[in-house]
């Protein structure tokens, strides 16, 4: 029923846009027509960064151990810099530097994943990502690492920067943006985040478009209590992702054995 509403929502939204004036703007992105122009009131709310700061500083003491741990094994599972530096569109369309723990091959290729994310795009098949296809690209324990988002803890210093949110939509490659529909960009209303609602609410089971819908739902009724939500749901999450992996393994790698027929399975095997 949410996602109905969620849905009518955005079909008005597309149908306001195309009205001209001030009238053809929707209510829900609070914002008004200057000289032919968007003027969107400030999206970052106090709270937020308190939520941000407050998390890294009760958090720190685990998180370094961990990020300690894990860059060990990216160091010993193969060759080239433990870090991975990538550009990102975040808030309103503003590109910047993430970083994250180096989870591919050194000079791994890129137009695979490209085309994946053109084909999530254009079709409605659940985002599934390339690594539950055995990808050649990913180090050993790369999989492992990316299932559990521990190769994202790198992230916690764009949050300081002010770049990125503990909680946000997720920021999306310069390519994935210019696929984008002219509404899709409504997303990048909010800063990006490490987790977020779409996260806590299906991820890989979902499809592009309710993915972006979810984004502009979280993006328009933030609040801190969403936030707190959100953040506790997010453990969880995490590890329904990891049974999800070793279900996939043991479908993908584990042949399966053949019974017997019914006769035989009584009958005892004597070596000759």
């Amino acid at each position: 029923m949410q996602h109905r509403k969620i849905m009518n929502g955005q079909e008005q939204a597309m149908e306001s846009n195309s009205e001209p004036g001030r009238a053809g703007v929707p209510r829900w992105q609070r914002a008004v027509r200057e000289g032919g122009s968007l003027v969107v009131p400030p999206a970052i709310p106090w709270w937020k960064r308190a939520i941000d700061l407050g998390a890294i500083l009760i958090f720190s003491p685990g998180i370094l151990p961990v990020c300690a741990g894990v860059a060990l094994l990216v160091k010993l599972g193969s060759k080239g810099p433990v870090l991975f530096k990538q550009r990102r569109v975040g808030f309103k369309g503003k590109e910047f530097t993430i970083y994250k723990f180096r989870t591919m091959r050194r000079g791994a290729e890129t137009q695979s994943h490209k085309n994946h994310t053109q084909q999530l795009i254009k079709s409605r098949d659940p985002m599934v990502k390339l690594d539950n296809q055995k990808d050649p690209r990913v180090i050993p324990f790369g999989r492992l690492l990316r299932a559990g988002g521990l190769d994202e803890l790198p992230q916690l210093i764009n949050v300081l920067r002010g770049e990125m949110s503990v909680v946000g939509p997720r920021p999306c490659i310069p390519y994935e943006y210019e696929m984008y529909e002219p509404w899709h960009h409504q997303r990048l209303e909010t800063l990006p985040g490490l987790t977020g609602l779409w996260q806590v609410s299906g991820k890989n089971r979902t499809t592009f478009e309710q993915m972006v819908k979810l984004d502009i739902e979280y993006a328009n009724r933030k609040s801190f209590w969403l936030d707190v939500k959100i953040i506790l749901r997010t453990p969880l999450t995490i590890w329904a992702q990891y049974c999800e992996l070793r279900a996939v393994r043991r479908k993908t790698s584990a042949p399966r054995r053949q019974k017997p027929p019914a006769l035989e399975r009584w009958i005892p095997s004597f070596r000759l």
